[in-house]
């Protein structure tokens, strides 16, 4: 990956987001991360593609702004759609894991034209029960985010991934650390009211769907229900937990790749 550096963008509504691009050649891949997580998780599969990408800290996440307000999926989506503005790709492959599949999803709703295929990895069209949100957006935004940090650590990377990879894991661990509650908080709303099931159904392009075999927060069996919901998907499961992008960044840039190069032999 050929690193072009970060910058913060202007969004429509006047927040700042945090960009970072990579150059290449090819369709571009526009990476879209989890609840939590800020674009770095994305590091390890952008490093190994040779086509151009970008990723983001979506709102209230790493160095973008906080809203301080409950955020919808619609939300997500319209900043999705004004980083791909900012960087000047009319069309991308959209790749959203968890909350940023969601986010995905409904931005290929919101302008299919720039949508040039979807990768939905370890997500789901919703998240019930609606309490769960509640509950951590409550315990965050009054001081309790550091006790949802192993506990989320624990549902991310398989056991015998973070004892193979400790070093990897504190850098999991730090950024989740780092993570602002008020922003955690923010987007727990979003998945607490999300629910992109006619927005996949009505999406008429490609999509690949990407599960992890002991992801606890999106089985593979919500996987197929989005491929059986889609028009034309297919599936990869990876021996992974939740964030198979830090887990098995290998097999997941292999199923990446192969699909945009799918995508751009058949244009």
């Amino acid at each position: 990956m050929q690193d072009d550096g970060t910058d913060k963008i202007e969004a429509k509504g006047g927040h700042r987001l945090m960009v970072s691009r990579s150059g290449g050649t090819g369709l571009p891949v526009l990476f879209i991360a989890s609840v939590a997580a800020d674009h770095t998780m994305w590091d390890a599969v952008r490093a190994r593609l040779t086509r151009p990408t970008v990723a983001y800290d979506a709102r209230g996440h790493g160095r973008s702004d906080v809203a301080g307000a409950p955020l919808t999926v619609d939300d997500l989506a319209a900043d999705a759609l004004s980083v791909l503005d900012a960087c000047g790709i009319d069309r991308a492959v959209v790749c959203g894991l968890s909350l940023g599949g969601l986010t995905a999803m409904r931005a290929a709703a919101m302008a299919p034209d720039r949508v040039a295929g979807l990768v939905l990895a370890n997500t789901a069209t919703s998240f019930p029960p609606p309490t769960l949100w509640q509950d951590r957006a409550k315990s965050a935004a009054s001081g309790g985010w550091p006790d949802l940090i192993q506990p989320t650590l624990e549902r991310w990377l398989t056991e015998g991934w973070r004892d193979a990879h400790p070093d990897e894991t504190a850098k999991v661990w730090k950024m989740l650390e780092a993570m602002p509650p008020q922003g955690y908080a923010d987007a727990c709303a979003a998945l607490e009211t999300g629910d992109t099931a006619e927005a996949l159904k009505g999406y008429s392009g490609r999509t690949l769907v990407i599960a992890g075999a002991h992801d606890a927060s999106a089985s593979v069996a919500r996987a197929e229900e989005m491929v059986a919901m889609a028009r034309d998907a297919d599936l990869v499961v990876l021996d992974t937990a939740h964030i198979a992008a830090i887990e098995d960044p290998e097999g997941f840039t292999t199923a990446l790749d192969t699909f945009a190069a799918d995508l751009e032999a058949r244009a």
